[in-house]
């Protein structure tokens, strides 16, 4: 009920809609239009460009996505409707991560066309499919996190525009932040190694290459539980301050 009541929120308005058209436009533009990332400049089959980017612009979709989870049931009031049904504040939370998932899902599915394409318009053995499938799935674990942490932002916010500015903040931190820490001169030796395994962009990286790796999984995994339990912490903190 709170997955589908999350789905009917998103595509009430227009913005639901026009937040996944410009997802979609961006992309096309990126991939198939602008020279410097277009995949047909590379004259090979091969979607790196694509899987590179992916990331990136997952940090401003699916903030966008989970900026009025919470904040706005808050700012409304319907969230203590949602508290005076027999179900409790996890199940209404991760009711809202699957929500969020099923969209965010929405939107990569026409993505696909960009495989089948690439692969139709290869003359030589065609692209890696291992490497495909792994990296799509690699965006849906990703998405996940990025799913938590943006439900938790809006836990935060009093405000859908702010709610969207820490989600994006502490998706970008997590997933390059550990990573640029690594790179500095203090940490050479090793140590750069484990600094790098915090960071979400090192596991995205391995399951990319089309190894599924269960260490990459509970990493994920865990991450997510993670940021859905502290979002429940936060939202019955308010409920009792309230």
């Amino acid at each position: 009920m709170i997955c589908k009541k999350e789905w009917q929120q998103f595509f009430s308005s227009v913005t639901g809609y026009l937040v996944l058209g410009l997802f979609l436009l961006i992309t096309g533009l990126l991939l198939f239009v602008f020279p410097d990332t277009s995949l047909l400049s590379f004259g090979y089959a091969n979607l790196n460009g694509f899987f590179n980017l992916m990331p990136w612009l997952l940090l401003f979709l699916v903030p966008a996505i989970t900026m009025r989870s919470i904040s706005e049931e808050m700012r409304s009031g319907t969230f203590e409707v949602l508290r005076t049904l027999p179900i409790s504040t996890l199940r209404i939370i991760t009711g809202k991560y699957f929500g969020v998932m099923l969209i965010i899902l929405v939107a990569l599915l026409p993505t696909t066309i960009y495989a089948f394409s690439m692969q139709a318009l290869s003359v030589t053995g065609g692209i890696d499919k291992g490497a495909t499938a792994g990296s799509y799935i690699s965006l849906i674990f990703l998405s996940g996190v990025y799913a938590a942490i943006g439900i938790y932002a809006s836990s935060l916010a009093k405000n859908m525009i702010a709610a969207f500015a820490i989600g994006a903040f502490l998706s970008f931190t997590l997933f390059s932040g550990f990573d640029a820490l690594s790179q500095l001169p203090v940490f050479a030796g090793g140590a750069d190694y484990y600094i790098q395994l915090f960071g979400i962009k090192t596991h995205t990286a391995s399951m990319s290459r089309g190894v599924i790796d269960w260490r990459d999984l509970i990493y994920f995994i865990s991450l997510t539980g993670f940021f859905l339990y502290i979002t429940q912490l936060q939202v019955n903190q308010q409920q009792t301050q309230h």
